[in-house]
């Protein structure tokens, strides 16, 4: 293979040989998800059951969201 079809394929993909490279460093994907505990007040645990129940999206992905957005 040329170099310049190699640098094509890494220009194309850049995005994923990075994914790759910091799997490599941290041995986790950006993309994976973790389980924690969290203590909460009731309120907040109210709220957040209220969110569910209007979007149908699962509590932890209503937090993510919220995190991604600011």
């Amino acid at each position: 293979m040329n170099q310049k079809k190699i640098n094509k394929i890494l220009k194309e993909n850049r995005e994923i040989f990075e994914i790759l490279e910091n799997y490599d460093k941290t041995r986790e994907f950006p993309f994976q998800r973790k389980k924690i505990n969290l203590t909460l007040a009731s309120a907040t645990i109210k709220t957040l059951k209220k969110l569910r129940e209007q979007t149908g999206k699962p509590i932890s992905r209503i937090i993510e969201e919220k995190f991604i957005m600011n």
